[in-house]
């Protein structure tokens, strides 16, 4: 499809075009008070301003439920459903194009665009979510082969059930912060020579402190207890997606992971990134995943394939030297798909609620530069990761800053990107 032209300058290459329409949470110094807002270019338009000046004029749906712009989370909005945030997201797309049948409202409104388009560079980002809960899935194929291949072997590398349902553990919300929050390094119990005969733990700073390439998607419909969600209908629970980096304490979890799985290794930091691509504008790159050679059971088995091709990397960056980019692969690297993953956590009849966030897990390609974690590129700290400026890596250093980007499509006036998320590594706290 040909590009859409807008009245407003939009840089060649930005990842918020006019086919993206991506949902934030921002505030400035001279509002503090968080807000909706989308991202268009590099300016963000908020929302709160554009409704009070009369920006939705021409659209009577959502003129009742204006005040969903003025809040602090995008909860409110999420949960207005998705046929909603498809006539919302199509009536700003017609705003801004270059033969609108509105440039009363924002084209030819110099004191509108004055209020409510803000240069990206003046804003601040906020968590976009209201975060209730948090379940980090595992359904990278490559990723789970790997690393079960690095701590047991090739020939049982993944436990019975992994391609029969996608694998999740429950995550903590309460540490999920926006991109650009520094990450502290935790301290944990440690078993420094796992060889031996008595494991006696210490207590210590992570030495072993990595990044996880995912992707996160928000809930927008609940369901009730006792009710799991469809199969066919679990795509409209799905709001959008973020990039997501689940920090891991590989030292950590080798001790403490038996036999319950990650808790502390995991808990101390998530980043995401702050704008929410929403469905509609991924409906493009949709694209089949992992090939699943087990027979899939009925109430995982999807009509169509609901993948992302998204075009994923991660640059490290060492405190004094220039950046690498170390991983490169796509987000169609998963097994199990977000309606999969939505028909799974309700098929107990697990009440999700809006805002509620699902992590995809590791997303690595079957090649080395496409390995999304150190873990795997090191395997388990044995082989050095070559970085720009001749520094190496086994694992994360202080004052290492993780950046995750991810974009589809190949047209520079019509790409549907992410930005960024970015995540500094702090030095522990001395015990």
């Amino acid at each position: 499809m040909p590009a859409l032209r807008s009245w407003f300058s939009i840089p060649r290459g930005s990842h918020f075009s006019l086919a993206n329409i991506p949902f934030g949470i921002i505030s400035t110094q001279s509002s503090p008070t968080p807000r909706v807002a989308i991202a268009i270019g590099d300016h963000a338009l908020d929302l709160e301003a554009f409704a009070a000046g009369s920006g939705f004029s021409a659209l009577s749906t959502i003129q009742p439920h204006q005040a969903v712009f003025s809040q602090s989370s995008l909860n409110a909005f999420a949960a207005l459903g998705r046929p909603v945030h498809s006539v919302v997201r199509k009536y700003i797309q017609s705003i801004f194009d270059a033969d609108t049948q509105y440039p009363e409202v924002l084209k030819t409104n110099s004191t509108l665009q004055k209020q409510a388009l803000l240069p990206l560079s003046e804003i601040q980002n906020h968590i976009p979510f209201f975060i209730r809960d948090y379940t980090d899935f595992f359904v990278g194929l490559n990723h789970a082969y790997n690393c079960g291949v690095i701590f047991r072997s090739a020939s049982e590398a993944l436990s019975p059930n992994y391609k029969h349902l996608p694998v999740a553990y429950h995550g903590r919300a309460s540490s999920v912060v926006v991109s650009g929050t520094p990450i502290r390094r935790p301290n944990g119990q440690i078993l420094v020579d796992p060889a031996a005969a008595k494991k006696e733990p210490t207590y210590a700073a992570c030495k072993k402190l990595d990044f996880e390439l995912e992707l996160g998607g928000f809930i927008c419909k609940a369901n009730n207890m006792g009710e799991p969600v469809s199969i066919n209908d679990a795509a409209e629970h799905l709001f959008g997606i973020v990039l997501l980096n689940d920090w891991s304490a590989r030292d950590v979890q080798a001790w403490e992971s038996t036999p319950l799985g990650p808790f502390n290794a995991k808990n101390f930091g998530t980043s995401i990134s702050p704008w929410v691509v929403h469905s509609d504008a991924l409906e493009p790159f949709k694209t089949n995943g992992i090939e699943n050679d087990a027979g899939v059971l009925p109430y995982l088995k999807e009509k169509n394939e609901s993948h992302f091709d998204i075009q994923l990397k991660v640059d490290l960056k060492p405190q004094s030297s220039t950046s690498t980019t170390i991983v490169s692969t796509n987000g169609k690297h998963l097994l199990w798909s977000y309606p999969q993953m939505i028909a799974q956590h309700t098929s107990t009849g697990c009440p999700l609620n809006v805002g509620d966030l699902l992590g995809s897990g590791t997303i690595s390609s079957t090649d080395r530069s496409g390995f999304g974690s150190l873990l795997e590129q090191s395997e388990n700290g044995k082989v050095a990761v070559k970085l720009s400026g001749g520094e190496e890596r086994h694992f994360l250093q202080d004052g290492d800053e993780v950046t995750i980007s991810g974009v589809c499509g190949s047209d520079e006036d019509a790409l549907v990107g992410f930005g960024q998320n970015v995540g500094k590594v702090e030095p522990a706290l001395k015990i």
